[in-house]
Order: C-alpha cells, then sequence, then structure tokens
C-alpha cells in the first residue's frame, strides 16, 4: 500500500467515525425532548418567557425536558406567581415563576419524608443551613394534574441558603406539610416547547 492510499484510507475511517459520533448525538437529543403526543400540536416555535407557560407545554432546563402536567397560580395580597408541575422519565419537579417584585425562576425537588420542625428559625437540610425568609398564606387555582382541588389555600414557610439554595414547607389546604429543596435558574436556561391542542 503506497503512502497516497494510507492517507485516503485513514481519512476515511476518520470521516466515517465522525459521522457515527454525530448520529449517536441527534440520536440521545431526539430522546430527551418528548413528543407533542396524541392530539395536541406544536403551536410555534420556542419561547424564552417562563410567564407564558401553559399545562402541556415542554420546558427544557439545560439538557433535560420536561412535560408540565399542572399549573398552580397562587395569589397573596398584590403578589401573584405560578408554580408548575413537571414530568420526565425519572422523576417530578417544580418550576416556581414569581415576580416578587424582582422576576425569579426556582426549579423544586420533593423531599418526602423530611418534614422538620416547621417555621425553625433555621434548618439544617442536604448539608446546608438554610435561614428563614418569609412565611404565609395564599390562594391558589389549580388546572392540569396537580392532585389538588381546583382552588383553595395554601400555607408556607421559605428558607434560604448562600449561592441561590432554597428550602420550601408548604401545606396545601388541610394536608400535612411537604418539604421541596430548590435552586435558582437563570432566564435563559429555560426554554418553553408551546404545545396546541390539535383539532
Amino acid at each position: 500500500m503506497d503512502d497516497v492510499t494510507a492517507y485516503l484510507v485513514i481519512a476515511l475511517g476518520c470521516l466515517l467515525a465522525a459521522l457515527a459520533v454525530v448520529a449517536v448525538v441527534a440520536r440521545r437529543r431526539g430522546r430527551r425532548r418528548p413528543a407533542a403526543g396524541p392530539g395536541r400540536r406544536a403551536t410555534g416555535g420556542p419561547r424564552t418567557d417562563p410567564r407564558r407557560i401553559e399545562v402541556g407545554d415542554i420546558v427544557e432546563i439545560g439538557d433535560l425536558s420536561y412535560v408540565v402536567r399542572g399549573s398552580i397560580r397562587l395569589v397573596e395580597g398584590e403578589w401573584s406567581w405560578a408554580e408548575h408541575l413537571l414530568d420526565d422519565d425519572s422523576g417530578r419537579y417544580r418550576l416556581s415563576v414569581a415576580e416578587n417584585p424582582e422576576f425569579e425562576l426556582v426549579l423544586w425537588e420533593p423531599q418526602p419524608g423530611r418534614v422538620r420542625t416547621v417555621g425553625a428559625p433555621a434548618v439544617d437540610a442536604a448539608g446546608r443551613r438554610y435561614v428563614w425568609h418569609e412565611s404565609g398564606q395564599a390562594r391558589y387555582t389549580a388546572t392540569g394534574v396537580t392532585g389538588l382541588a381546583p382552588s383553595g389555600t395554601v400555607r408556607y414557610h421559605d428558607y434560604r441558603a448562600p449561592g441561590g439554595a432554597r428550602l420550601t414547607f408548604e401545606a396545601y389546604g388541610e394536608s400535612g406539610w411537604e418539604v421541596a429543596l430548590g435552586h435558582r435558574l437563570d432566564p435563559g436556561d429555560v426554554t418553553v416547547y408551546p404545545q396546541g391542542r390539535g383539532s
């Protein structure tokens, strides 16, 4: 085999390897974003404004995609915010979207069985110390699959730790307290793929 033939064989091998890598990456990305599903169709390109999230939309956070299975709209005095329940293959999460008064996005993960003294000045969890930030009671309306009555009240105690970490205790209606850990997101971390009902 002369030098030219050897060079061509090596170049062809490199090209085939590069094409295989591209195909694997494309296949993995295709799996991450859920399809629209029966009876739903995309109604436009992606949005970057999380304040417009609706039930059925697909929310992409980093490399992961979630379907919005339900939304809870909350009002307390002059403040209002939303919490969207997100599903994926590994569990259920919640994305809160608030302007109280600054715009804030927090991704929450439930912590079953971690209820501690509710309303304490500080709480230790997951290797951090969370300090009390605020408490209150809000009215809510729920749409989609939330496991809640269509409307009611929620009590809460919110805590914060350095670096954007959050902890919350919430009790909807007469139910017991639930705990979730959260972390702040930048608006650029979230992309919304709107979904609409087909005819």
